[in-house]
């Protein structure tokens, strides 16, 4: 209801964004930089944050911006399941047909990853996403699956995105192997209290807007209440503009924000 009353284009807090959209927070831009390097290594990668950090975000942006001739990316949004649906869905990403036992799977994936980056000429990257759903016995079979020829050379890059439980987890002796095989690993935290204001202004003017519609007041109480995480920003941020709506007011306030937290029931 606020579009028409702050002539925005569309809602800025929407939780779709266009990858090149990406604000670049500090902690995004040297995460982003990690996982570059991770790709560069072909090893194992671990991002973990908090809900509502950005991690999935990031991850698509990076995604993104792979060469299709250069990488062949699989993703895998979440997993549940054993181990053998697991391979289900990395072979499917890969365009395999689907094994009936677990032994077959395993080394059909392992053979196209080889063939991928022998004969196609694409590093082959696994991003399993919502990490922290899988079960001990999957981590240690994606964790066998990077062993090529006696550890000799990376062949499959894979990537564990989960949120912070994923790295006590890891810790844990029973997945020892799997940790010390870990060469690039980023906890991604909320934004920094001066990227804040940045950030609420980098979403509003994409829907061109280019007023600071936000007092500084109320922007400190988000963050209180946020701690710059982007998904609570968005959300207590489109609340608080809706507020500010209902009231009539050409700019929000502490008072706005406020009433939007007791909106949300926080």
């Amino acid at each position: 209801m606020y579009l028409k009353h702050f002539a925005l284009t569309h809602f800025p807090f929407d939780h779709t964004l266009a990858p090149e959209a990406l604000f670049a927070s500090s902690t995004l831009a040297e995460a982003r930089v990690r996982l570059l390097h991770l790709l560069d290594l072909r090893g194992i990668g671990l991002l973990t944050g908090e809900p509502g950090s950005g991690k999935t975000t990031l991850t698509r942006h990076v995604a993104a911006a792979l060469h299709p001739g250069l990488f062949r990316l699989v993703y895998v949004p979440l997993s549940t399941g054993n181990v053998m649906d697991m391979y289900k869905s990395i072979a499917w990403e890969l365009g395999l047909p689907t094994e009936r036992n677990r032994a077959a799977a395993f080394r059909q994936i392992r053979a196209e990853v080889s063939r991928l980056l022998l004969e196609g000429k694409q590093r082959p990257v696994v991003i399993i996403d919502e990490a922290h759903h899988l079960r001990n016995e999957v981590l240690e079979d994606l964790r066998l699956l990077t062993n090529y020829e006696m550890d000799s050379e990376n062949r499959l890059c894979l990537l564990f995105v989960g949120l912070t439980e994923l790295r006590r987890r890891l810790r844990m002796a029973v997945h020892e192997s799997l940790d010390q095989r870990i060469v690039v690993r980023y906890h991604l935290a909320g934004m920094s209290r001066q990227e804040l204001p940045e950030y609420l202004v980098h979403r509003l003017r994409a829907a061109c807007c280019e007023l600071p519609l936000f007092e500084p007041a109320a922007i400190e109480a988000i963050f209180q209440a946020t701690q710059a995480l982007p998904r609570k920003v968005n959300r207590l941020a489109h609340y608080a503009l809706t507020s500010a709506a209902i009231a009539k007011q050409r700019s929000v306030s502490e008072e706005h924000v406020q009433a939007a937290l007791q909106e949300l029931g926080s």
